[in-house]
């Protein structure tokens, strides 16, 4: 019999490392702008809500936290309250990842909708709450232009989140085999 290892397993920490490289670089180069100044439609939330379901709160977390502060300090410095609620995105779908369990190969109509109703309060407490509230206290922004740029990022990381999100998780549930589904040749 085998003892548990503490920490993260092999599997988990390349996960992150592949996550993290594909947010950086989605939120660097394939960010659309949305005409209001440090607001883009960024589909890096649906690859960021895929790594979260499929390997829970800490891969979510840390990718959506790394991923974003990394791409900000490419020809910049971070926004730390952003890059805060990116990784409390992650983490809050990542919540989901047992409920969810795409890894049985079954994610049908009930889990699409679990995993839009999580990635939608997660959009919403990390856009609405989080970065708002964090621009105030830490760059004494003004209110106003930070709860506006926070329901426009909510609005577009959730429909990023939702269509691509779940796009992704349908397709990697596809590959996985059904539990059940092997027998044994008589």
């Amino acid at each position: 019999m085998q003892k548990k290892q503490a920490g993260l397993s092999v599997r988990l920490v390349v996960a992150i490392g592949i996550g993290t490289a594909i947010m950086v670089v989605l939120k660097k180069f394939v960010s659309i702008p949305t005409g209001f100044p440090n607001t883009n439609i960024d589909i890096s939330y649906g690859v960021l809500g895929f790594f979260a379901a499929v390997f829970g709160p800490v891969a979510g977390f840390l990718i959506g936290f790394l991923g974003h502060a990394l791409s900000d300090l490419i020809g910049g410095a971070p926004w730390w309250s952003w890059v805060l609620a990116t990784g409390v995105v992650g983490l809050v779908i990542g919540f989901f990842k047992n409920k969810l369990n795409v890894e049985s190969g079954e994610f049908g109509v009930k889990k699409i909708i679990l995993y839009n109703v999580a990635q939608i309060l997660a959009n919403a407490v990390s856009w609405l709450l989080i970065a708002p509230t964090l621009d105030i206290l830490i760059y004494s922004e003004p209110a106003n232009k930070v709860y506006l740029q926070g329901v426009i990022a909510g609005i577009s990381n959730a429909v990023a989140a939702g269509v691509l999100g779940t796009i992704l998780l349908v397709g990697y549930a596809a590959t996985r085999t059904k539990a059940g589904s092997l027998k044994k040749a008589e």
